[in-house]
């Protein structure tokens, strides 16, 4: 990409976009293009068609979508499938009609099978029956996949799909019913403890920020305790020890194993991607080789289950409160650890560790726990 090139990055505002628009200015890419949904409404066709022929950009990230956790997945599933076809459908089409140099498709590793050999190869797309909670958002972006790829196939294009595993980062979606596990969790352990802890200003003043259900800082104590105890945070008294305690409720048996990656590592392999491959480096050789599965899987190919996860967030915190994994909830797919070995053989490679990022999203939260943190990710360094 040329540093003075056009570059439009759909989605600025959400947890990739965010990252990509952040590195890219880094980088002193001088001419990059965003929009606000009620500056471009990217499911209206009509207005991507107007957007495109008006400004012309050479190059087009595509990390707008509608996303959420497994609660909002599986809640709003017509929202999910409708928005995120139309979205990625209106941006790759006028891409190609405005002759676009190059465009990189964002999707999920949501894509594969249930119960996908592991570790998650590219080649194991549409091996298998898709996990039920995401299947409409997981079809949204296979079909976004295709489209990339036929395009290139037919039209010449150089569409670029890649696959990330679960992201956490700045400007995450903190919301708990519609975010992801790890922002998910990490709120909700935050507030339990706050409320063990009789520390109504710390929840007043997370309220205040991030209110739930139209609960606010400004809402009675019976209003806050209804909403907390609505989304799994409750507080208990022991009769045998004749105490009180908080307890935070986690989906699912807490045995779900999940990799998860940092927002800005994923937008580093997003930019490095653009900058150095080709849809032609994809394909594979050969005469009359059938060309599929040319998009990338993007992670750290490390996991951790989601009992572990939210036992090494309780520990970041210092909450002594109980957990507890409701296993009558749904917890998506039992494993989801991805194969990035072709990103890895063509320069790239992950460099954020776990406890790192958690460190750095408590830091946006103004939460200091740096000392602990530190300390864990010697632990785990040394094991």
């Amino acid at each position: 990409m040329e540093k003075n090139a056009k570059i439009f990055v759909a989605g600025d505002r959400g947890l990739v976009g965010s990252a990509i628009l952040k590195q890219l200015k880094e980088k002193g890419y001088t001419n990059i293009i965003t929009r606000t949904r009620t500056e471009l409404d990217l499911v209206d066709c009509i207005e991507v068609s107007n957007f495109f022929s008006k400004i012309q950009p050479d190059y087009v990230f595509v990390a707008a979508a509608k996303v959420g956790g497994i609660v909002a997945n599986n809640k709003y599933r017509a929202d999910f499938i409708y928005e995120n076809l139309m979205i990625q459908t209106n941006i790759i089409h006028h891409s190609y009609l405005n002759k676009v140099k190059k465009l990189l498709f964002l999707g999920s590793t949501c894509i594969y099978p249930k119960n996908c050999r592991l570790p998650i190869k590219e080649e194991y797309l549409l091996t298998g029956e898709i996990e039920y909670t995401n299947e409409p958002y997981a079809i949204a972006k296979i079909a976004g996949i295709k489209m990339c790829e036929s395009y290139n196939l037919q039209y010449g294009t150089n569409f670029i799909s890649v696959m990330p595993t679960n992201l956490y980062g700045p400007k995450d979606n903190y919301n708990l019913e519609t975010s992801h596990v790890l922002p998910a969790i990490l709120r909700k352990i935050y507030l339990a403890k706050a409320l063990e802890e009789n520390d109504w200003e710390k929840l007043r003043d997370d309220l205040g920020k991030r209110p739930i259900d139209k609960v606010n800082s400004k809402s009675s104590d019976e209003e806050i305790l209804e909403v907390l105890k609505k989304y799994g945070i409750s507080l208990h008294r022991s009769i045998s020890e004749d105490k009180i305690f908080s307890q935070v409720e986690i989906w699912g048996s807490g045995n779900a194993l999940r990799e998860f990656l940092w927002s800005e590592d994923m937008a580093e392999a997003c930019i490095y991607i653009m900058e150095n491959i080709n849809f032609s480096d994809l394909i594979p050789s050969g005469p009359n080789v059938e060309v599929r599965n040319t998009h990338l899987n993007i992670g750290t190919g490390k996991e951790i289950s989601i009992g572990d996860l939210a036992r090494l967030i309780k520990q970041i915190l210092g909450y002594n409160g109980e957990l507890y994994f409701n296993s009558q909830k749904p917890e998506g797919t039992p494993r989801k650890v991805t194969d990035s070995s072709k990103l890895l053989k063509m320069g790239w490679k992950a460099s954020v560790s776990l406890e790192e990022g958690i460190g750095r999203m408590l830091k946006e939260l103004n939460i200091n726990n740096q000392t602990v943190i530190t300390d864990l990710k010697n632990q785990r360094d040394s094991a």
